[in-house]
């Protein structure tokens, strides 16, 4: 009896030194959070001061009007050089179309020169065959009519290029050279492509039945003879003269 009520007593002052411990503990915490809050507190009153402390500087009508005027300016520029800049490039593009337009109209002139001699020769044989029973007897044989008697290298010997002409129309060409150049360029490309007129005007005569007619030899002769003459052999002197022309013109728009 003597000993439980010893360890009665025991325990219950070890459980006072427990609860005593134990708000010791909770002193201890509660002064960390408060310490904690404290130092909040004093960061959130020091930003406080930093902002009233902050001085705003006072700016005047005259710097919104000279950063106003810098802006103004800057767009100003940005537009002017990009205008220069597209304009240079308009000038390289229009020069390389007139280069190329040059080599054509050079590489033409070579040909419809090589092609009037061809043509005048072709004139010659007509010619020589209308007076020569045999060679017209030749021409048309066995329902065929043998146009190398006469052309041997056929009805067009040579083809004037217009590739750089068509570029040049469909990145308006027009519009970048004076209007003598765009005239004279229009004209001579216009009185080259009927050249091609022979071709077309020959190949007609010869499909007509008429031609095979031994009978109609002389009348299909001049008639070829004619065509020639009005869309070649007339034609290419006078051709030649406007490609000249053209290319001195060009060769002033280039520089």
């Amino acid at each position: 009896m003597v000993f439980n009520k010893t360890v009665i007593l025991l325990f219950k002052q070890n459980l006072d030194v427990l609860f005593f411990f134990l708000s010791i503990i909770k002193i201890g915490v509660m002064e960390t959070e408060n310490e904690d809050q404290k130092n909040i507190v004093k960061e959130e009153l020091t930003l406080t001061e930093k902002k009233r402390n902050y001085v705003y500087p006072v700016r005047d009508w005259k710097e919104y009007f000279g950063e106003s005027l810098l802006i103004i300016f800057s767009v100003l520029l940005a537009l002017f050089l990009t205008d220069y800049i597209n304009k240079q490039q308009e000038k390289r593009n229009t020069k390389n179309l007139l280069n190329d337009i040059l080599v054509e109209l050079t590489h033409n002139r070579i040909a419809i020169l090589e092609m009037q001699g061809y043509n005048q020769k072709v004139i010659d044989k007509i010619d020589s065959v209308l007076v020569n029973i045999r060679l017209q007897n030749e021409l048309v044989s066995n329902d065929e009519f043998h146009l190398k008697l006469i052309a041997p290298d056929g009805v067009l010997y040579r083809y004037p290029r217009n590739e750089a002409w068509t570029i040049a129309i469909n990145n308006n060409i027009m519009s970048k050279t004076d209007v003598e150049t765009a005239t004279s360029l229009t004209q001579l490309y216009e009185d080259q492509g009927k050249i091609a007129k022979v071709e077309e005007d020959v190949a007609k005569v010869l499909f007509d039945r008429a031609s095979r007619d031994p009978k109609q030899v002389h009348l299909t002769l001049e008639i070829i003879k004619d065509i020639y003459r009005a869309w070649a052999v007339d034609r290419l002197p006078g051709l030649i003269i406007r490609i000249d022309d053209a290319i001195g013109k060009i060769e002033k728009a280039k520089l």
